[in-house]
């Protein structure tokens, strides 16, 4: 399926979950309410989404002079998967972690924190980027940032709604079509955070195989991705990091992974699954794993890799 229509339907989806939000909040007058606000929503989420989520980390750029080792380390692997030289922020967090946003190759970002650059060595900070970069080649990086926009709208909407049954703010008449008392409400509240999660976990958990596959091909190895893939793990369950569950799944790991709730609707999928994969290993006993598949080969010219890449997912996933 393609990224636009994968981008369409995720705007849909979202839509419809906003408006059944809206519907409970005040009836058919709200759910035209809360269609005009998943339009208005919609349209800012392509334009300004990536804005929104930097600013949310208060993440600033990093120029040529202010971070050289980092914006030399962009250039060479944007250079070497053919794509344009995106924009570099730093997320001043001490966790260590990383994602890409933006429209589209021509407008995109990387952003990585503090904790990423003072605890990975180079070539795991090269495997991290690599792995960002293959998301904005992948074009994916679109999804994801109006997933994290529409997900916290709703998120935002189903507390209204939690809050205004608990305290009797919604007393409507039947007329209006309300059709949900102050219990339905609430477990509608409840029950919309977690389809948003759940759309999120669809659009998040294949790109992730995906771009940790292209992402070796661009770094040349597998072997750096994996050792700062291992680190990561590790960093997310000692060093917990403020971050909105509404953006989890930009992160090339889950921030959240320390809190149980947050891992049982995990938008990533298993880190050891992931690592096996890349390093071409047999997986820890159960893990659940397939065979084990071979690490990727060199990139040479955009053709075999556009069908080297093909061949390893299709590997990937059994076919």
């Amino acid at each position: 399926m393609g990224n636009q229509l994968k981008t369409t339907l995720l705007l849909a989806v979202m839509t419809v979950l906003i408006m059944v939000v809206g519907n409970l909040l005040g009836g058919r007058q709200g759910m035209m309410i809360a269609l005009v606000l998943a339009a208005g929503m919609n349209f800012f989420s392509y334009w300004y989404s990536d804005k929104i989520v930097l600013k949310m980390y208060q993440a600033r750029e990093a120029t040529p002079q202010q971070a050289p080792e980092l914006y030399g380390m962009v250039e060479t692997l944007a250079r070497q998967a053919g794509l344009p030289m995106p924009k570099v922020y730093i997320i001043p967090k001490e966790a260590p972690n990383a994602f890409a946003t933006g429209r589209n190759p021509d407008h995109a970002v990387v952003a990585v924190t503090q904790g990423l650059l003072s605890l990975m060595d180079r070539q795991e900070v090269m495997g991290v980027l690599a792995h960002e970069m293959a998301h904005v080649k992948n074009r994916d990086i679109l999804i994801g940032t109006i997933a994290a926009t529409m997900a916290g709208a709703i998120m935002m909407l189903a507390s209204m709604a939690r809050w205004s049954a608990i305290f009797g703010g919604m007393h409507r008449d039947d007329d209006n079509g309300g059709g949900m008392g102050a219990i339905g409400m609430i477990a509608m509240s409840i029950i919309a955070p977690m389809a948003a999660m759940i759309v999120q976990m669809a659009v998040s958990r294949s790109r992730e195989y995906l771009a940790d596959a292209t992402g070796a091909r661009i770094a040349g190895s597998p072997e750096g991705l994996a050792r700062a893939l291992e680190k990561l793990d590790g960093y997310a369950r000692r060093i917990p990091m403020d971050a909105n569950p509404s953006t989890a799944h930009m992160f090339i790991v889950n921030p959240l992974s320390g809190q149980s709730l947050q891992r049982l609707f995990s938008t990533h999928p298993p880190m050891a699954e992931r690592i096996s994969r890349l390093r071409g290993v047999r997986p820890p006993s159960g893990s659940g794993m397939g065979p084990a598949v071979p690490p990727p080969p060199p990139m040479s010219g955009k053709d075999r890799q556009a069908d080297a890449g093909r061949a390893f997912w299709d590997k990937l996933n059994g076919e």
